[in-house]
């Protein structure tokens, strides 16, 4: 059994300073992946982290998901080739969840995260979004809660709990 700590942490104002640099291959969009794209890309960017909620929807409730207006899914590009995403749930209402981000691991260290993430967040606090939440644990990548707090997030809860994996 290990110890599974997740951590809840919220951002309450767009956020400041100034957008990482990234090279000038690197694009993030907004896109609507079809569901054999989406899985492609999660897989590549939560396998090594034990990803597998989106795994287990069905094709019709992933396809739902995918289609829906509220669900947002920014995808970093490196020369057209996608390398990661940020996903968010609840966009157009004022509270906003971070669902997924990440980037597959031979892009990590790179400055990208960051990238990703600012760019994407600064689209979502272009509407009427008052929080923007998201939950992480310790199978995260290990620079996640100081990736999220340097992009202006702030820890509100922690719980513990045991995990069978």
């Amino acid at each position: 059994m290990h110890r599974l700590v997740v951590t809840y942490m919220e951002m309450l104002a767009p956020p400041r300073g100034i957008q990482p640099c990234a090279p000038t291959c690197a694009t993030v969009r907004r896109e609507v992946p079809s569901r054999a794209e989406y899985l492609q890309l999660y897989r590549a960017v939560g396998d090594p982290l034990r990803w597998d909620d989106r795994l287990t929807l069905s094709a019709e409730a992933l396809d739902a998901f995918l289609a829906d207006p509220a669900n947002h899914v920014y995808v970093l590009r490196l020369t057209g080739i996608a390398g990661g995403f940020c996903e968010f749930t609840g966009v157009g209402g004022a509270e906003v969840q971070l669902t997924h981000f990440g980037l597959v691991p031979s892009l990590q260290g790179r400055g990208l995260g960051p990238y990703l993430l600012h760019v994407a967040l600064a689209r979502i606090w272009s509407g009427p979004t008052e929080r923007v939440w998201l939950h992480t644990d310790n199978f995260d990548h290990p620079k996640a809660i100081a990736t999220y707090a340097h992009a202006g997030f702030r820890v509100f809860d922690r719980h513990i709990r045991a995990d069978a994996g």
